[in-house]
């Protein structure tokens, strides 16, 4: 279940991905198989080599990516989703989110 983000940050991360930039949102996220875990960052590209080769640079294997016909993107949460987030400068998510 996905929660605290609004519907104008959505449409911004689907627009990016749809133009094939590497985008990220963060939102407060709960499922009981990731105990400990109340946030997600899914970082999307719909140019998957793109997706892939920035991936590669975090150690995500591309096996890991959600294949969305659309949107598709890796799911970072735990310390992943804090180190990426901070070497990716996204403060304004970081701070959102008290990551």
């Amino acid at each position: 279940m996905a929660f605290g983000i609004k519907r104008k940050e959505l449409m911004e991360w689907k627009t990016n991905v749809e133009q094939g930039n590497i985008a990220f949102l963060t939102h407060y996220w709960l499922d009981d198989r990731f105990p400990g875990c109340n946030t997600v960052t899914k970082v999307g590209c719909n140019n998957i080599e793109s997706l892939i080769k920035w991936g590669k640079k975090y150690g995500l294997e591309a096996s890991w990516i959600h294949n969305d016909p659309i949107h598709p993107h890796f799911d970072l949460f735990g310390m992943k989703q804090k180190e990426i987030l901070t070497k990716e400068e996204q403060w304004k998510q970081i701070e959102h989110f008290n990551l």
